[in-house]
């Protein structure tokens, strides 16, 4: 779906601003206010003051009716309070989507959390109703060498080159904390940077633009799509790879073009578990086209996370497995 446009009305008078009524004209010193016949009661008449030529000559009686006169002017009309825009929009409580999204990507030295570091985070703020992009960062982390540079084209030296990298993080968390979800494509990678310094531990709910959303039928993507094949998918030029803000803008314009974002969103967020496909070797093709995945996370077995719904709709036995590979009663 193409972008919506805000008409000039809705520009000119957004819904959610205050409407304020017009400060009325305060009258000068020395006139009346005037009356309408139609208008029920006069307006308090002011009384006629003298303008001396200098306040020093004023006698302090004057000086009070000019205070009077000055404090009278002032529009008593309450100023706008700031708008409080809502985590999540109104509707049955099973059926409440987000607001605003806090799409990221981590860049990194390799590709274990344990020993190897972040080298790069971006990330876009997203506002799901307007379809429109927020706010978006990206830094480099401070490193001493990056295996991955053949990878992610980023060296150890630049990443030491003087940036206040301090200031993007801090503006990284002033978006974590608008966001009411974060999203990343490949969750399972990306989240398990955070809460290792100087990365913050994220407390929000994540979804897996790769793993949670089903993705329409009619785009004929993979099981398990790159954020290369969505963009593709969806008409987004792709200019770059394997830097971490191209990547969170490759999703923003996706989700941007998604006319069924919020039924995506709605379905993605579903509870999963893991599941593992009961079928033979010769029905092994069964569980590749219905997305599941040979010896991943379940070693020796075709397995996917699915919510019930999901699972109602196969069209082959599947059991409840946790992720070690041992079936759960």
């Amino acid at each position: 779906m193409e972008k919506h446009a805000m008409s000039s009305d809705l520009i000119a008078q957004p819904s959610f601003w205050p409407e304020l009524e017009p400060a009325e004209a305060a009258p000068k010193v020395g006139q009346t206010n005037q009356v309408h016949p139609n208008q029920g009661q006069p307006k308090r008449v002011k009384p006629e003051l003298h303008q001396p030529d200098s306040m020093a000559s004023a006698s302090s009686a004057e000086i009070a009716l000019v205070a009077i006169e000055a404090a009278d002017s002032i529009d008593p009309s309450p100023a706008p309070s700031l708008v409080q825009l809502p985590s999540f929009r109104s509707g049955p409580a099973d059926r409440r989507l987000p607001e605003r999204l806090l799409i990221l990507d981590t860049e990194t030295t390799g590709l274990q959390s344990e020993r190897d570091h972040c080298i790069e985070i971006g990330a876009v703020l997203f506002h799901v109703a307007e379809r429109a992009v927020l706010d978006q960062v990206s830094f480099l982390l401070p490193c001493q060498d990056n295996p991955a540079e053949p990878i992610n084209g980023i060296s150890a030296a630049v990443s030491r080159t003087p940036q206040p990298w301090q200031a993007g993080l801090h503006f990284f968390e002033a978006m974590l904390a608008a966001a009411d979800l974060v999203v990343a494509h490949n969750v399972k990678f990306d989240r398990a940077w955070f809460g290792r310094e100087p990365l913050p531990a994220i407390s929000k709910p994540w979804l897996c633009t790769m793993e949670d959303i089903r993705w329409p039928p009619s785009l004929r993507l993979k099981p398990t799509p790159s954020v290369r094949d969505l963009a593709l998918a969806h008409a987004v030029p792709v200019w770059a790879a394997h830097r971490a803000l191209t990547d969170c803008i490759y999703i923003a314009q996706v989700f941007e073009r998604c006319g069924d974002l919020d039924a995506l969103l709605q379905e993605g967020l579903e509870p999963r578990q893991l599941y593992r496909a009961c079928l033979s070797y010769a029905e092994r093709h069964r569980a590749r086209e219905a997305g599941f995945r040979w010896n991943e996370p379940l070693r020796g077995a075709w397995s996917r996370r699915l919510s019930q719904r999901e699972v109602t709709l196969l069209t082959f036995p599947v059991e409840l497995a946790d992720p070690e590979g041992v079936p759960t009663l």
